[in-house]
C-alpha cells in the first residue's frame, strides 16, 4: 500500500514538473467549452468556436497566464559550457575473492598429520 501511495505521489510531482496538468485543466476547459457551444451550434461550428484563440473563456485565459508566469520564471538564457565537465566518482577498489598462495607456507603442510592406514571398509552383506 506504501508502494503504490509513493508511486502514486511521485508521478503526480512528476506531472506537475512537467506542466501536464495545466494540459490536463485545459482538455476539461475545452470540453466545458464544447459542450456549451454544441448546445446552440452543430458540432462542426462548436468546435470551430472553441478553438478559436480570439474567443477564450475565462478559465482558458487563466490558464495562459499561469503558463506565461512559469515561462518566465524559468532562466531567459543558459550558455553552453565551453569546456566538458567531468564528474568526479569514488570508485572503490574491486573485490576479488581468491586465496593467496603466500599466506599458507608449504612448511607446514608437510608437517601436518597424515593417514598412513587404509580406511576401514565394512564387511559385505549377504
Amino acid at each position: 500500500m506504501r508502494k503504490k501511495i509513493a508511486s502514486l505521489a511521485l508521478f503526480f510531482a512528476w506531472l506537475c514538473a512537467n506542466g501536464a496538468l495545466l494540459d490536463a485543466v485545459q482538455v476539461i476547459a475545452w470540453g466545458k467549452m464544447f459542450a456549451g457551444n454544441a448546445g446552440s451550434m452543430n458540432p462542426v461550428a462548436a468546435l470551430q468556436e472553441t478553438f478559436n484563440p480570439a474567443k477564450r473563456c475565462e478559465m482558458c485565459r487563466s490558464i495562459a497566464a499561469v503558463r506565461e508566469s512559469a515561462q518566465q520564471q524559468l532562466p531567459q538564457t543558459v550558455e553552453p559550457a565551453a569546456e566538458k565537465i567531468l564528474l568526479a566518482l569514488h570508485s572503490p577498489a574491486p573485490v576479488v575473492l581468491a586465496n593467496d598462495p603466500g599466506d599458507w607456507p608449504a612448511v607446514r603442510a608437510s608437517l601436518a598429520p597424515s593417514r598412513t592406514e587404509a580406511v576401514p571398509v565394512p564387511p559385505p552383506r549377504v
